[in-house]
C-alpha cells in the first residue's frame, strides 16, 4: 500500500497492515484486530462493525498518502533484521512490563474490590497472561528465532536451511500462532472486563494508573503480534518451512 493504491475488499486485514503499518491506526479507531483477527476480510472487517467501506477506504488511502519512513518498512528488512527489533523492544517491552501491571491490578482490585468485582477477575486474568507470555517468548527465542537466523543466513550462502531447522519454522510458527491467538482473547477478556477502560468515580491514581498501563501494554502487543503473525511468520514459512 505504499502507493496508496486502495485495497480490494477481498484484501485480508493483516495483510494490509503487513504492507503499511500506518494503516494500524485506522483499524485501531474502529476495534478492527489485524493481529490475532488480521486473517478477516476487509469487506467482513466492515459488515462486521457496521463501517462504510468507502468511509474506511478513504481513511486508509490518507493513511498512506505519503511516502513510507524507511523505520516503518517492516515488510522490507531482513528476518534477522525484524527479529532483532522485536526482541529489543517488545520482548523487552513485554518483559519489563507484565509483572508489573499485573501488580498493580492486584493493588486496585484489593481496594476497590468490593465496590468493583471485576478487578478480581482483571487481576487473575493478568497474573496468567505474565505467566503464558513468559513461557511463549522464552520458546520464540530460544528455538524458532534461532532457527530463522540460520536459514536466512543459509540462503544469503546460497544453501537450503537444515532439515531441523525447516522442521522448527514448520511446527514452532504453528504452535506460537496458536498461543498468539490465546493471548488476544486474554487481552480481549480483560478490556470487556475492565469496561473498555472507563473509569468509574471511585477511581485513585493508581487505579487510573493501571488501566492507563493495561491500554498501552494491550497496544504494544497488538503491533508486537502483527509483526510475528502478519510478516515475520508468513515469510519465514514460505521461504524456509518446506519440508518436502
Amino acid at each position: 500500500m505504499h502507493d496508496a493504491t486502495p485495497a480490494p475488499a477481498t484484501t485480508k486485514v493483516g495483510d494490509i497492515v503487513a504492507g503499511d503499518y500506518r494503516t494500524a491506526a485506522v483499524f485501531e479507531k474502529h476495534g478492527i484486530d489485524f493481529c490475532c483477527g488480521g486473517s478477516v476480510t476487509l469487506a467482513a472487517a466492515c459488515t462486521e462493525k457496521a463501517i462504510d467501506p468507502a468511509a474506511l477506504a478513504r481513511e486508509l488511502e490518507a493513511a498512506t498518502s505519503v511516502p513510507v519512513r524507511r523505520d516503518q518498512d517492516y515488510a522490507g528488512w531482513t528476518l534477522t533484521h525484524l527479529i532483532n527489533h522485536i526482541k529489543a523492544i517488545h520482548h523487552a517491552y513485554v518483559r519489563a512490563n507484565t509483572a508489573q501491571n499485573a501488580a498493580y491490578a492486584r493493588k486496585i482490585a484489593a481496594v476497590h474490590g468490593d465496590a468493583h468485582p471485576e478487578l478480581a477477575q482483571v487481576a487473575a486474568a493478568c497474573d496468567s497472561m505474565a505467566t503464558e507470555l513468559t513461557a511463549h517468548l522464552e520458546r520464540e527465542e530460544e528455538v524458532v528465532f534461532p532457527a530463522i537466523k540460520r536459514a536466512e543466513a543459509a540462503g544469503r550462502a546460497g544453501s537450503a536451511p537444515e532439515a531441523g531447522d525447516a522442521e522448527a519454522i514448520a511446527r514452532g510458527v504453528e504452535a506460537l500462532v496458536r498461543e498468539h491467538d490465546e493471548v488476544g482473547a486474554a487481552l480481549h477478556e480483560i478490556r470487556d472486563l475492565a469496561m473498555g477502560y472507563g473509569l468509574p468515580a471511585d477511581a485513585c491514581a493508581t487505579y487510573v494508573l493501571t488501566y492507563q498501563r493495561l491500554q498501552t501494554f494491550e497496544a504494544d502487543l497488538h503491533k508486537h503480534v502483527h509483526l510475528e503473525n502478519n510478516i515475520l511468520f508468513p515469510r519465514a514459512t514460505e521461504r524456509f518451512a518446506q519440508t518436502d
